[in-house]
């Protein structure tokens, strides 16, 4: 059987989280600073499993009324309007800005859910101890970290929105409940990303050769 390649943590190396500086400690106590910055060293990230599943249950709970809430109210000389991110997606859709329309509907409904149900995965495999196709794993956990910022778009429409309109006097634009509920959502998604430690994946594979 081919053996199992040396980690960092078996040849006495500790990487810092915090400017990814590669130490070398004398010792393996609990209490290890790094010498460039004076973060704490962690073998793996403390409780990284307990804190990405509860980032994760409070993302899935607050992403129904990210989605049933309004994200944008309007109100005119000709009355009030409550718009929820997919009644905005359809309006756009049949004025014919389907582009922006389909920008909207990926980025502020698909991409979360596409990133909560990618680090459910990560965390239920990695939990069980799995060892299927770590390579993908690795891959699907750097795609997930790095488009997480792209999903609040459509917060973004709703601020650019307002301060025209606002601007120009003629109606008032604000952000309802459910842009507050979508932004919950984003930020507890990346927190849960950050708290999810990659390096977890290939132990199951560590210890299989052991």
């Amino acid at each position: 059987m081919k053996a199992a390649p040396l980690t960092a943590w078996q040849a006495g190396l500790m990487p810092c989280h915090a400017c990814g500086l590669l130490n070398r400690p004398a010792t393996r106590a609990h209490d290890l600073a790094c010498v460039r910055c004076g973060a704490h060293l962690h073998h793996r990230k403390p409780d990284s499993i307990a804190r990405t599943w509860a980032f994760l249950i409070a993302a899935c709970i607050l992403y129904i009324p990210a989605n049933v809430l309004p994200v944008m109210e309007t109100g005119s000389l000709f009355g009030a309007q409550s718009d929820t991110i997919m009644s905005g997606v359809i309006y756009l859709w049949v004025s014919g800005s389907w582009p922006l329309a389909a920008l909207i509907f990926f980025a502020s409904i698909m991409v979360p859910l596409a990133k909560i149900l990618a680090l459910l995965v990560l965390v239920v495999s990695v939990q069980r101890r799995s060892a299927w196709a770590p390579h993908q794993r690795a891959r699907l956990y750097r795609v997930t970290e790095f488009v997480g910022r792209w999903s609040m778009i459509d917060i973004f429409v709703v601020a650019i929105l307002a301060a025209l309109v606002q601007f120009q006097a003629l109606a008032t634009i604000r952000a309802g409940s459910g842009a507050t509920a979508f932004g919950a959502v984003v930020v507890l998604t990346m927190f849960a990303a950050q708290a999810f430690d990659p390096r977890m994946i290939w132990d199951a594979m560590r210890d299989g050769h052991e």
